[in-house]
């Protein structure tokens, strides 16, 4: 390694922090007190932050250490390097935060065919020889060393060195490649070049009557084979594929040309440039992509969602129902075993015709139930547009004055409401659910809450209209409690309310049910029968999940009522929803 004073010119000249290390191959669960404990020797140290998923905050495997002083960083980047940390040899370079330098190639040099033994370490051993290394790397799987390898010399000068001298060396008794450094780009196009240029041909659906000696016969008339193979099975059958390799593309070209879609043993063959397994990986994922989007733009604003769909109805009576309003290219009822699953889809030849039929038919009653129709929406769709209905209301509770929350730590954005007078209604549109009513069921008088103290009368007007009066408690149906929370004695700290289920003997709630009540008590009336249900499966998360899911349409959600299947969906997409936003949160605090 070259003294300090060339090595603080060599640092400024690209452009990274004269005392920032990068140290990588860090096992995951190292942190920032082992790396400091570990460096500290060194000189020092202004910072170190290991790096970490955004979402999971699960090492990433790299840090970066902050010496206050050149020289403590050059002392450790000489002294420290490779040393294990976990079980694990870790790498430590210059931090280079110029992406320009790291990308142009200039100084960087590729190794390939190396030996399963040599590591980060006895490569930069091997090359350190031919100049200043900036970074040293051996490119790794679960199952160790891939074969080959990067090394970043500081000059361009030491990288042609290396190049000329290793190149074609033997480096553990393997003979190694050394080359400059190509982009993707670069190595696309060579490739694509070459692709041109292609004398090795493939050969498939010949059957099984089929060997290397015949395919050689029938190829041979377009010029020069140097190889001719037939693939076998173990049983010494022709798999029905092949190879030839030809003298020249001029060759190969023609072979391709005469014999592709022509007859061999009664069978129609395909002829052509054989290709290597990630390019036809390649071409059937960009085929695939392409399908698929080809198949969104063909359905965008066209296609229907159909759900609520009673039992009895099939393809032909979706399709009868729909068709006064236009054009149908396909309605089809999703089965499971020959059973409905009560939901399907209707695909109109224009998106005006969609437009009318969602329109017309949304809420409409066929046959014993209430349709839910919607444009259709792919899964990643719904999901962004719960997200974006999360977040409008998390900013909406945030940006509320704090007399509106009325002293309350709201715990979740639905609480059920207990039993009202006729005139009062449910459900209130406001984003912060209010604290309800003194309910109407029989209650008994019971001693006040022991620590309730000197609590000042404008604090116990908050809590409860009638707070003045002797406290009750109020008995429940067994599946109800009563959660008081205590306070101190001089400010009212926090209040949880536990949302009711619903009452014992309360009727099932039906569409017709839900028709007759006022609009503003429909909403309430349907967070009280889905609450329940959603903290079933997500106790600690029920209120908020039932307050995103109130947002959907009323003819949904009661559908969401009688289909588990359907109510489990939405309630696993909002819980990916809230599981996101705490995420992203959590590393917003941090940093």
């Amino acid at each position: 390694m070259e003294g300090l004073g060339q090595q603080t010119m060599n640092a400024t000249g690209a452009g990274y922090p004269l005392a920032s290390l990068y140290v990588g191959d860090l096992h995951v669960d190292v942190t920032e007190a082992m790396l400091y404990e570990k460096f500290s020797p060194a000189g020092p140290i202004m910072s170190i932050r290991v790096c970490r998923d955004i979402s999971t905050r699960r090492s990433l495997g790299y840090a970066y250490i902050n010496f206050q002083q050149p020289a403590d960083a050059e002392r450790a980047l000489d002294t420290m390097n490779f040393e294990v940390i976990k079980g694990r040899p870790i790498r430590i370079m210059w931090s280079q935060r110029d992406p320009g330098l790291r990308k142009s190639g200039v100084g960087n040099v590729f190794i390939k065919n190396l030996d399963e033994s040599i590591d980060n370490k006895a490569l930069y051993d091997t090359f350190s020889a031919f100049g200043n290394i900036l970074s040293c790397k051996v490119v790794c799987d679960e199952n160790g060393s891939r074969g080959y390898g990067f090394v970043h010399f500081e000059t361009q000068e030491a990288a042609n060195r290396a190049i000329q001298t290793m190149n074609g060396m033997l480096l553990n008794d393997r003979k190694v490649f050394v080359g400059h450094f190509k982009s993707r780009r670069e190595r696309e196009m060579e490739y694509g070049a070459k692709v041109m240029e292609f004398t090795n041909v493939y050969i498939k659906n010949f059957g099984e009557d089929m060997d290397d000696v015949r395919l050689k016969e029938i190829f041979s008339a377009f010029g020069n084979t140097l190889s001719v193979k037939v693939m076998m099975d173990n049983g010494g059958r022709s798999r029905g594929f092949g190879f030839v390799n030809f003298g020249n593309h001029e060759e190969a070209q023609k072979a391709v040309a005469e014999m592709n879609g022509k007859e061999i043993n009664g069978r129609m063959v395909y002829v052509g440039r054989a290709q290597k397994r990630i390019e036809r990986q390649s071409e059937l994922k960009r085929r695939f992509e392409q399908i698929k989007q080809e198949r969104i733009s063909r359905y965008q604003g066209v296609n229907l969602y159909v759900k609520n769909l009673d039992d009895g109805i099939d393809d032909e009576r979706l399709r009868k129902e729909f068709s006064p309003y236009g054009t149908i290219t396909s309605a089809k009822v999703m089965t499971d075993g020959g059973h409905s699953k009560g939901f399907g889809f209707v695909c109109f030849s224009s998106p005006e015709e969609a437009t009318k039929a969602v329109t017309e038919m949304n809420g409409r009653i066929v046959s014993t139930k209430p349709l839910y129709v919607a444009l259709a929406q792919r899964k990643e769709e719904r999901k962004a547009i719960l997200t974006n209905q999360y977040m409008q209301r998390l900013a909406t509770m945030r940006t509320l004055p704090a007399h509106m929350l009325g002293g309350f730590q709201q715990q979740s954005y639905f609480l059920p409401a207990v039993p009202q007078p006729p005139n009062r209604a449910y459900y209130n549109p406001s984003p912060v659910a209010p604290v309800r009513p003194t309910p109407h069921w029989t209650t008994q008088q019971a001693r006040p809450p022991p620590n309730i103290g000197t609590q000042t009368a404008g604090a116990r007007a908050q809590l409860n209209p009638s707070a003045m009066r002797p406290v009750t408690q109020y008995k429940y149906s067994n599946s109800v409690r009563n959660v008081q929370q205590v306070v101190n004695n001089v400010h009212l700290q926090q209040v949880v309310m536990e949302p009711a289920v619903l009452m014992q003997g309360q009727e099932p709630l039906t569409a017709s049910m839900l028709a007759a009540a006022p609009p503003q008590e429909q909403k309430q009336m349907l967070g009280e029968r889905i609450y329940p249900l959603i903290h079933s499966m997500h106790a600690a998360l029920a209120g908020k999940i039932t307050g995103m899911l109130l947002e959907i349409d009323n003819s949904e959600l009661l559908h969401m009522l009688e289909s588990p299947e359907s109510l489990h969906s939405k309630v696993e997409e909002a819980v990916a929803v809230l599981q996101a936003h705490h995420a992203k949160d959590t590393t917003h605090k941090n940093n």
